[in-house]
């Protein structure tokens, strides 16, 4: 496979999952955080360092707007919930481990 493929290839997976991720709002980040490590926050930083990396102006805060679909703060005002104990708890266990 030349690199060109799988640059698009690579690109139409991260599409896909930024729409999965999308249409999972019900999925919380922490709940996200907890079972795979990392969440939508954690995309946007890296889209931002990708970015910057090539020389494109793409701070947070629009990475964060890429990845939701909308501001974060929309975002959480429409989805996130408070985490539970028990969510707070297994985040604090995964951070130590």
């Amino acid at each position: 496979m030349d690199d060109q493929t799988r640059t698009e290839i690579e690109a139409a997976a991260f599409r896909r999952l930024v729409e999965h991720l999308r249409e999972r709002s019900d999925v919380q980040n922490i709940d996200l955080m907890n079972l795979a490590g990392f969440c939508r926050n954690c995309l946007s930083k890296w889209y931002s360092a990708a970015a910057n990396e090539r020389h494109q102006a793409v701070d947070y805060e629009a990475a964060r707007e890429i990845v939701y679909g909308m501001p974060y703060a929309e975002w959480k005002a429409r989805y996130q919930r408070e985490a539970s104990p028990e969510q707070t708890q297994a985040f604090a266990k995964a951070q130590r481990d």
